[in-house]
């Protein structure tokens, strides 16, 4: 369960317990502990299409507000990559024969549905790690069919495939409970709680007041008394894409992509000597790109490695928005 401040210091201080630091966050891991009654801990899922809430809450406090980008790149990239495929087929190279489609049997989704609810799913994982997660309560949305749309109505919808999927993996790490819209509505209504039609705003009014809301209706809490938030931004990177898409000078293609850069995962945090904390990028030439932790802009592009100290390796860009300093507690 978290604590407050004070308290996590002096079980450091007394060797009781370990200093930890989760994509972000600062906990600490307890060394002596082997049962123990905890607090019911909900954690309410608002789902979107640009912007998606998560809140971890409990009958005493609201531990954390978690505001997520949703992943919308990945259609995109797809489709790049089938258009680079296929002109391959004009070029003058060696060509092997055409393997049979080994997916047309099997039950898989589209790589762009995956993605947008794999990461969804990947957050709560990480919740669970820091908080005794019980109980998750996820605001249903539903997808209608078309009339006269053969390619829609076939999965019913990317929508409607993609969130069974959720529900079934969320089934396995908690008690999973759906609610409606309407019900969402007519509860945050009822404590007198709005929501701003400016969803792209980063505010607790946008969407954390849903999630705050879908929470509460486990926890029975009445008044907000957490309207800071912990921003989530993933990572675009190009693990898979090794070289340029478009050869340079004398048809070479120049290196691009991959997931180390000079010995670190792309997406590590490190400590730079005089840039400070940083995440790592790219590498060229034995150098690495370093770049901003809180808008992703790339402060070097000739970083040394020598110069850096691995801190923690993390795959989305954080940072604490109008953070709480009330007596809550903390991870």
């Amino acid at each position: 369960m978290p604590c407050r401040p004070a308290y996590a210091r002096a079980l450091i201080r007394s060797g009781r317990a370990q200093k930890r630091w989760f994509r972000g966050i600062f906990a600490i891991k307890l060394l002596d502990r082997a049962e123990g009654k905890v607090q019911q801990v909900v954690v309410g899922v608002d789902p979107g299409s640009k912007r998606e809430a998560m809140t971890v809450q409990s009958k005493q406090h609201t531990y954390l507000n978690v505001l997520s980008d949703a992943v919308t790149h990945v259609k995109d990239r797809v489709e790049v990559r089938r258009n680079m495929r296929r002109s391959r087929r004009f070029r003058k190279t060696p060509c092997r024969k055409n393997k049979a489609n080994r997916n047309i049997n099997c039950k898989r989704l589209p790589p762009s549905t995956k993605a947008r609810w794999q990461v969804k799913f990947n957050i709560l994982n990480f919740l669970k790690k820091l908080y005794p997660v019980s109980d998750i309560v996820v605001e249903d949305i539903k997808a209608k069919t078309l009339r006269g749309s053969k390619k829609w109505n076939k999965s019913f919808s990317p929508l409607e495939v993609g969130k069974i999927w959720f529900y079934g993996e969320v089934s396995q790490i908690g008690n999973l409970i759906l609610k409606q819209g309407y019900e969402t509505f007519e509860r945050r209504n009822l404590l007198g709680l709005k929501k701003t039609s400016k969803k792209l705003d980063e505010t607790f009014k946008a969407h954390n007041v849903d999630s705050w809301v879908l929470a509460s209706f486990l926890t029975g809490k009445s008044s907000v008394d957490n309207r800071g938030m912990f921003r989530v931004i993933p990572l675009q990177l190009h693990r898979r894409q090794l070289h340029r898409f478009e050869s340079g000078t004398g048809g070479i293609r120049r290196l691009y992509g991959g997931t180390q850069s000079c010995g670190f995962r792309r997406g590590s945090v490190v400590n730079h000597t005089k840039l400070g904390m940083v995440y790592v990028g790219g590498t060229m030439d034995g150098k690495i790109s370093l770049h901003d932790l809180k808008s992703g802009k790339r402060l070097t592009q000739s970083g040394s490695y020598k110069d850096v100290k691995f801190l923690y390796l993390n795959p989305w860009r954080t940072q604490f928005l109008h953070r709480h300093k009330a007596g809550g507690g903390i991870a």
